[in-house]
């Protein structure tokens, strides 16, 4: 190759790097233009209001924030148990055997189409916990957060699908950390006469932030999730820490009213919720790679003498 040939290779992949950069602009750029008259209208008051009314003209955000993060925060605390011990069985435990079938499956779940998941919700899961909201006894209705009617669908329902949609992705990545940890560190671990589930644990200790970082992948995935949510979450724009209340998130209002928004106010209030959910999005995924680019260097540099501290931590 000669050095011309060098320049241009060079010039071409920086030029599709840039691309990626200048799409993402762009779609920022877009979603601030089409939802100006939003924000130029209510300012930051958009974001604290409760009311929702298109007939009115009333445009809050505050019920689809609210929806939209106690959903994925409910779906991240049922999953990532799940996700860390489907990691360390695979790295750590799995026969030979079972760990690629296993690892397949695994694979396979975080490639079913979201409206499967939405489907397999509505008829499977609503009617369970519908039964499980109606045996709840009388006297735990009365705590804010079992409180509400026995719809089945609802917070609780949303919360469920989503854990079942993000323990793929969290558990995928958090496989792949467990796999860089060292094999001297477990060595070390064993030498001192640690035991497996100490040697475990090193593990976990050594690739802790990119376990993290896996974490908040499935955190990501969970925040921008629609159909499947917006089929089982019941769809009502209220503010309320009951697990069985209807309620309603930002991707699945845009999905909703987008196409039927006939007033211009409208149809920028939801571009509007777009635009914020397009920039955390963004903030969760740039954290995640931080913190996995942060446990490969741990993980390359750690000093052997940690062990012994870590195995009987």
């Amino acid at each position: 190759m000669t050095k011309h040939d060098d320049r241009a290779f060079r010039l071409l992949t920086g030029t599709v790097a840039a691309a990626v950069l200048v799409i993402v602009i762009g779609i920022a750029v877009t979603l601030v233009h089409e939802s100006w008259l939003s924000i130029r209208q209510f300012g930051l008051a958009f974001w604290t209001t409760r009311t929702w009314d298109p007939v009115a003209g009333q445009f809050g955000a505050l019920p689809f924030i609210w929806g939209t993060l106690y959903s994925s925060l409910l779906a991240l605390l049922l999953s990532t148990p799940v996700a860390i011990g489907i990691a360390i069985f695979l790295a750590e435990l799995s026969p030979r055997v079972l760990r690629q079938p296993l690892v397949f499956l695994t694979e396979l779940l975080a490639a079913i189409p979201s409206i499967v998941y939405g489907l397999w919700g509505v008829f499977v899961l609503v009617p369970v916990v519908r039964r499980l909201e109606v045996a709840t006894p009388e006297w735990l209705r009365h705590v804010p957060l079992f409180s509400g009617p026995p719809l089945g669908v609802g917070m609780l329902a949303a919360g469920l699908v989503l854990a079942v949609m993000v323990t793929p992705f969290s558990a995928a990545v958090a496989r792949e950390i467990l796999k860089a940890v060292p094999i001297s560190q477990r060595e070390a671990a064993y030498a001192l006469g640690a035991t497996r589930w100490e040697a475990i644990r090193l593990a976990l200790y050594y690739g802790r932030t990119g376990i993290i970082g896996a974490v908040m992948l499935g955190l990501g995935r969970a925040l921008g999730e629609t159909m499947a949510v917006t089929m089982v979450i019941g769809n009502n724009p209220q503010v309320s820490a009951s697990l069985f209340a209807p309620q309603y998130t930002m991707a699945a209002v845009i999905a909703n009213e987008l196409a039927e928004a006939a007033l211009d106010l409208h149809n920028h209030a939801l571009v509007e919720i777009g635009l914020v959910l397009f920039i955390v999005t963004i903030v969760v995924n740039a954290l995640s790679r931080l913190l996995l680019w942060r446990v490969s260097d741990k993980v390359v540099s750690a000093p052997l003498a940690a062990a012994p501290a870590a195995a009987a931590a």
